[in-house]
């Protein structure tokens, strides 16, 4: 069994209307030092998003969305924030800004796997919940 590693991650949120402070989760960074791991997933939910605000500029925010995964990915054409070292870009990724584009603060865990970590916050914090049993 591999051993527990310390990861560190944030929720991407859209936040069409920054002045109204409303956001929808759309997305996770993580960052496994140990193991050198940095990835970002992205699942936008553009009906709840549109719901918020119907002039949001979807393209737009899916462009910067995926130049957030570009960069954890360090991936050609992501500029020179991708090829920071894995810790610099979180940080970068995650720093506090007031943009359409925003991160929660940044969370701590522990995993033996950063990519099913990844996926695990996303199943908590991003994707629709699943139907509760309300049975009796």
């Amino acid at each position: 069994m591999r051993a527990l590693e310390l990861y560190d991650y944030a929720v991407i949120r859209v936040v069409p209307r920054v002045e109204r402070e409303e956001f929808i989760n759309a997305g996770v960074i993580l960052s496994c030092q140990a193991s050198g791991f940095l990835a970002a997933a992205v699942a936008l939910d553009e009906a709840r998003l549109l719901a918020l605000d119907a002039g949001v500029d979807l393209h737009a925010v899916r462009r910067h969305l995926a130049a957030i995964v570009a960069i954890c990915e360090g991936a050609p054409g992501s500029g020179p924030i991708g090829q920071l070292p894995i810790r610099a870009r979180f940080h970068w990724l995650t720093a506090r800004r007031s943009a359409i584009i925003q991160t929660s603060p940044v969370h701590t865990g522990r995993c033996t796997d950063g990519a099913s970590a990844l996926q695990h916050i996303m199943r908590r914090m991003v994707w629709p919940p699943e139907p509760r049993n309300l049975a009796k």
